[in-house]
């Protein structure tokens, strides 16, 4: 694979998608072929995948194992329809969340089985790793502060502050396990100087 395969992690409200927005217009300005993606929703699977995993129905709740494999469905399909392809003809892709996100929040924030995470994201992945991996650190009540002065909270924004806690701490062991993948930014700095941090990280490990 020639392309350069970019994920950008963290809790609700951390700044992924500017960041992202921002990080696209960088590479492009450098002549780089940019895929911007997110999961879930990646794809036209994917779509309806994240309507069924994000809406919050009245007294119908998605149960615990049900929202990890829909995840893993809609990574399966993405892989496969998405992310191959396009690195295979040397794009950089930028994707909203991967595998880091299932098992912060599916792995600390419900408490689900570790083990049978990690080996659905193998057999949804098969293998396929990130190049590199932005973690944009944010307070949980700053990241969620941010969401509730937006538009409707989606059902995992409305989870406990305790859940986004564990999910946080999810993140920060999940960095502190794989440094040389995964790159903590700051994500309470402005928008300019964020950007600039992670441009630096992109410049220094994948450019040079």
């Amino acid at each position: 694979m020639n392309g350069k395969f970019i994920v950008f992690e963290g809790v609700e409200g951390c700044g992924k998608t500017t960041q992202i927005q921002l990080c696209s217009q960088w590479l492009e300005s450098l002549n780089i072929s940019v895929v911007l993606t997110r999961e879930p929703g990646g794809t036209e699977l994917g779509k309806d995948l994240r309507r069924l995993l994000l809406e919050k129905l009245p007294n119908k709740p998605v149960g615990e194992v049900t929202e990890l494999l829909l995840y893993a469905a809609d990574r399966a399909q993405h892989i496969e329809e998405e992310l191959k392809p396009n690195l295979a003809t040397g794009k950089y892709i930028l994707c909203d969340r991967y595998t880091d996100s299932t098992i912060s929040y599916q792995g600390y924030g419900r408490g689900l089985n570790m083990s049978i995470i990690n080996q659905l994201n193998q057999i949804s992945t098969g293998g396929l790793e990130s190049d590199l991996t932005i973690w944009l650190d944010v307070d949980v009540e700053v990241g969620l502060s941010r969401k509730r002065g937006q538009a409707t909270l989606d059902r995992i924004e409305q989870e406990t502050i305790a859940f986004h806690r564990r999910v946080q701490q999810g993140y920060t062991e999940l960095a502190g396990s794989y440094p040389s993948r995964i790159m903590r930014v700051d994500g309470t700095s402005s928008q300019d100087i964020v950007q600039k941090s992670i441009q630096e990280i992109l410049q220094n490990r994948l450019f040079s």
